[in-house]
């Protein structure tokens, strides 16, 4: 029989696994992996700020996550740098400044580790409740916003000739994938986080002949990873958060053998 602990968190990262996939999917498809990791860099920040006003982690996380969304999408529209350049400053600029913040709170004793790689273990009832009612206003929003959302990821000019927002639909995806990181933090870390949504859904391109294909095989195959790299972690003695990730990577290895080549989505939804 599996403990109590490894049973929490096989729950918990199945729940995060089927709400990372589809959101992993317009990741892919909008090329934004790397805004993906500013996101989950600034976390660090969200912990700092978190400690320092005593609230809750995760909504620090999310404040943080929010702030550094909109930061981004102002400094875009005042020109000057390229995407890539203010994405680098805004990830390595929050994730130092959280270090250094937490430096100078000698007062609180903090894990680093924990939140850098995560400690899915240690997931409580509570954090599993979390998880799964987050990922499905995630996933009911990410529905109602399906078809806008691959229209601006084909072209924004066409979703505004539909009479679509992509502004509007940009800023409402962009504090989706702050909800998810700031609710996968805990049980993967703030380095790892983006692996978890990116992988499964690279993964899936190469199986799906459509967009809502894709987006339920990157699930599956999140769930997949998730479950591949507890039993792992807990046959070899390796830390869960990476050993998810590596099952991950092994999935991907595994379709990258098999099918070589493209997948259909990638051309209907790049």
């Amino acid at each position: 029989m599996l403990d109590d602990f490894f049973t929490r968190a096989i729950i918990a990262g199945i729940g995060l696994a089927i709400t990372a996939g589809p959101l992993g999917c317009f990741i892919v498809w909008r090329r934004m992996a790397y805004f993906g990791d500013t996101m989950a860099h600034s976390a660090l920040l969200g912990i700092a700020l978190a400690f320092l006003l005593e609230i809750n982690l995760t909504i620090g996380v999310f404040i943080i996550a929010v702030f550094v969304s909109l930061a981004l999408m102002a400094l875009q529209r005042r020109g000057g740098l390229s995407a890539d350049a203010l994405l680098g400053i805004l990830s390595h600029s929050t994730l130092a400044l959280g270090l250094v913040i937490i430096a100078f709170m000698s007062w609180v004793r903090v894990d680093l580790m924990s939140f850098l790689f995560g400690d899915i273990l240690a997931v409580s009832k509570t954090d599993i409740a979390s998880i799964w009612i987050g990922g499905a206003a995630v996933l009911g929003t990410l529905a109602w916003l399906w078809r806008p959302l691959l229209a601006s990821t084909v072209s924004d000019e066409i979703a505004q000739a539909e009479g679509m927002s992509p502004e509007r639909t940009r800023v409402i995806f962009m504090l989706l994938m702050a909800l998810v990181i700031a609710i996968a933090m805990k049980l993967v870390g703030v380095l790892l986080i983006t692996s978890l949504m990116i992988i499964p859904a690279a993964t899936a391109r190469r199986l799906a002949v459509t967009p809502e294909q894709m987006a339920v095989i990157a699930s599956i195959l999140g769930a997949l990873a998730v479950a591949g790299g507890l039993f792992g972690s807990l046959k070899f003695d390796t830390p869960s958060g990476p050993s998810i990730v590596v099952a991950a990577l092994v999935l991907f290895l595994v379709s990258m053998i098999a099918y070589g080549g493209r997948g259909q989505t990638e051309r209907q939804a790049s």
